[in-house]
């Protein structure tokens, strides 16, 4: 019983801390705009939108530098310090950011939450995965990503209404802080209250198992790299987690620029189109959970999931694109967008359910992070599409369709793995 309960308070502290990861993830394509103006006020709207692209890409190659050095570490030192020290350095990152005053230091303090935002998703995952019953483990992923994703609706929410923290902090300091400082402080102190919360000495019984094996090879990336059947597993698994991110980054992010214009709707906010998009995620992740218990199987629910985003998809850009919506309906556009890739959590509980225990924290962490960063792949394609002159809508069509089919493709090529026992490790 006393184990099981420090089981339910480890889901709450991983929640949590995905609930702030979200929220970091996301707030800078809220604030992005208004810093910049404050920090370059000099340059023009083309420069200060190249700039906030440039500090995006840099964050988006922490994360996947992140990735490798959390999963390696969550391998060889341990899930639980991972989990804290992720979240520790990416709540330091937040609070430093709302002092920069140039883009050098910017720049820098985006790559360090980049790396931080890296680590807590795969090490919550893969603590949660091993420390609960096999048949019931999927709940518990479920809840964390469910309750995590609204971290995006409440870093849109505090955007939009920064201001009155921000009055209420000169009152008790006589500093005034613009609306973006205040987000970044507010996520920054949000992690280290989350740090005061401790799981003691709960750790993963798989991994104290292998842990003190000199024989046992872990966080070797050659296990992976140099093993060809794990190598396609784990490009596999990047694979289905990709349409995600092309909804969330391309499809929804672009919404103010591209596709609200292309639908024929000009008053679109991005910071609310994303809000909208995460409701639908969380409420996603909530139904893929049970129906997983339900069918016992994760991968018909990704199936599921994959067809109503094609569905969904093309409506968005070509079966609506010749009728005259309102915002209210193209919000409700990005909340099923957002619902169709509510997979999130099964996605990753999948990458960590395919590999042993001496390389499940590095899969679980590099995973999901290479998924985040195909949205440079995505761009890049869409952009080429435009070039080509193609228009928006088909453009995005034509890329989606591409990634959506591969992430069929590979989903079927994958073990199911609900129930898995994961006690075992692989052999390089």
């Amino acid at each position: 019983m006393k184990d099981s309960r420090k089981v339910y308070f480890l889901i709450l502290v991983a929640a949590l801390g995905y609930f702030v990861d979200i929220y970091d993830l996301v707030l800078f394509g809220v604030v992005k705009a208004e810093s910049l103006a404050q920090i370059i006020p000099d340059a023009t709207d083309e420069a200060r939108a190249a700039t906030g692209k440039f500090l995006f890409n840099v964050q988006m190659f922490g994360m996947l530098l992140g990735g490798i050095l959390w999963g390696i570490l969550g391998d060889k030192k341990g899930r639980i310090k991972v989990l804290f020290g992720s979240i520790l350095l990416y709540s330091i990152a937040n609070i430093a950011n709302a002092f920069v005053t140039d883009i050098t230091s910017y720049t820098f303090i985006r790559l360090l939450a980049g790396i931080g935002l890296a680590g807590e998703l795969g090490a919550g995952i893969t603590l949660i995965s091993e420390l609960m019953n096999k048949e019931t483990r999927g709940y518990g992923t479920m809840l964390v990503v469910t309750f995590g994703a609204l971290g995006a609706v409440v870093a849109s929410l505090i955007g939009a209404e920064g201001h009155a923290v921000g009055h209420f902090i000169a009152g008790l300091s006589g500093w005034q802080p613009a609306n973006w400082q205040v987000v970044y402080i507010i996520g920054g102190l949000m992690g280290l209250v989350l740090l005061l919360l401790r799981v003691g000495a709960l750790e993963s019984g798989f991994f104290e198992k292998i842990n003190h094996d000199p024989k046992i090879q872990k966080g070797n990336l050659k296990i992976i790299f140099a093993n060809r059947a794990n190598l396609i597993k784990y490009l596999h698994c990047i694979s289905i987690g990709i349409p995600i991110w092309y909804t969330v980054g391309l499809l929804v992010m672009n919404s103010a620029d591209n596709f609200g214009p292309w639908l024929g709707v000009y008053d679109i906010s991005n910071g609310k189109a994303v809000m909208y998009c995460y409701l639908g995620l969380s409420a996603g992740d909530l139904l893929a959970g049970v129906l997983s218990q339900w069918l016992r199987s994760r991968k018909k629910v990704v199936f599921l999931y994959l067809a109503f985003t094609l569905l969904c998809t093309v409506l968005f850009l070509i079966v609506l694109h010749t009728y005259n919506i309102s915002s209210d309906t193209y919000y409700l556009l990005c909340f099923l967008l957002g619902t169709g890739t509510g997979y999130w959590a099964i996605f990753v509980t999948i990458a960590a359910e395919q590999f042993g225990t001496n390389i499940r924290s590095t899969a679980a962490n590099t995973i999901p992070n290479f998924v985040r960063g195909s949205v440079n792949i995505i761009m890049l394609l869409f952009g080429t599409l435009l070039a080509m002159g193609i228009s928006d809508g088909w453009s995005a069509l034509l890329v989606g369709l591409f990634f959506i089919g591969l992430a069929a493709f590979s989903l079927s090529k994958l073990q199911e793995t609900f129930a898995k026992d994961l006690d075992y490790f692989e052999i390089s």
